[in-house]
Order: C-alpha cells, then sequence, then structure tokens
C-alpha cells in the first residue's frame, strides 16, 4: 500500500479523508447493518483513534468493504465487519496460521490468515460473528472465509471456514496447512 507509514500505522491526512468518506458512503448505503446507530458518532470514534482507521484502511484495500454491524454498549465500541459479498480478494489463497505455512514442504501461499490479521491489526471472524454477518446478507455464495477455529481442532491438524450455498451457512474442517484460491478470511474490529 502505498504511503503508509507502517511503523507508527498513520495514515497521510488525504488518505484518512479518503477512507472516511468511503466508511461513510457505505455506512449511508447500508442502513440495515446498523441501525439506530448514527454516522457522525462513528467518525468521531474513529477519528479519536488513528490506528483503528489505519486498519480499517487495510482491509478496505484488501477488498474487505468494511462497515459498522453493531455497537457495543457494554464495551462502548462499534464494531466493524468485512462486508464485501465475496471472500476479500486480497486475502485468498492463504492458509490457516504460521504453524500451518511452516508446516507445507512445498508450494507454500504467500502468507497466512492470522498473520495477515495480526498485521493488519484485525481479529479473523469466529464461527458465531460470521453467522451474524450472514443475518444481513448473503456472503461468500463463491468463496469461502477461514474463522477462529478451536484450539482441539487446530491442535490436531485442522482448521475451519464457512460459505453459503443453498441458502444455508456451512461449516467445514480441512487441513489447516490447505489454500485455495477462492478461500479468504474475514475480519473484525473494534473502535
Amino acid at each position: 500500500m502505498e504511503n503508509i507509514n507502517r511503523t507508527t500505522e498513520e495514515l497521510s491526512p488525504e488518505q484518512r479523508e479518503i477512507i472516511l468518506a468511503t466508511l461513510k458512503a457505505r455506512f449511508e448505503k447500508n442502513m440495515n447493518r446498523h441501525a439506530g446507530l448514527e454516522w457522525v458518532k462513528v467518525q468521531a470514534k474513529l477519528e479519536a483513534n488513528p490506528g483503528k482507521l489505519w486498519s480499517l484502511n487495510e482491509m478496505e484495500s484488501t477488498g474487505g468493504e468494511p462497515d459498522v454491524v453493531g455497537y457495543d454498549e457494554i464495551g462502548g465500541a462499534y464494531l466493524f465487519y468485512d462486508c464485501s459479498a465475496e471472500s476479500p480478494k486480497g486475502r485468498r489463497s492463504i492458509c490457516y496460521d504460521r504453524a500451518a505455512l511452516e508446516a507445507r514442504k512445498e508450494y507454500k501461499p504467500e502468507n497466512s490468515a492470522l498473520d495477515m490479521a495480526a498485521a493488519m491489526g484485525i481479529e479473523i471472524l469466529t464461527e458465531e460473528q460470521y453467522r451474524q454477518l450472514q443475518k444481513l446478507g448473503n456472503f461468500d455464495t463463491k468463496t469461502s472465509s477461514w474463522v477462529k477455529t478451536p484450539a482441539a481442532i487446530r491442535k490436531l491438524g485442522g482448521a475451519i471456514f464457512c460459505d453459503r450455498r443453498y441458502d444455508h451457512v456451512f461449516v467445514y474442517h480441512n487441513g489447516a496447512e490447505s489454500y485455495y484460491a477462492a478461500r479468504g478470511f474475514r475480519g473484525s474490529l473494534r473502535v
């Protein structure tokens, strides 16, 4: 990504303007995702948290189309999820985590879902969050997304992913080291 100072995770003033305008337009276009919430309050939170705005810009630049999907009253945080119709294009063809990446002897993918999420300052969606997202629309009808895998499954070498087919959300398993051109991951961010 151009003009990002990765050591301080700050955007230039121009980049801040662009990402805020993008997020505002998406927020206003998709009010069903966040009924009762006001953009002016979301924007104030974003402007007070430049590191979070940087993470949202990373989500956007990799094709995630982040949007507000709720508000946590207890924690006082807005919840953003990747809301792109399909798994974000800039985050596909990756295995699940670093251990899986290192376990591959040949044809290694360039990265892993957990490493990419950490570098972006976001969390990978849990199965529960993925199901919540699917209540807001039809996502991953042609792709699939890795989701946070329970430790017991991961310990045995597996990882889980989800998609939507036949108007139903499915949860599947694969070896954590597997990767496919149509599988990426969706992230969440609390602001």
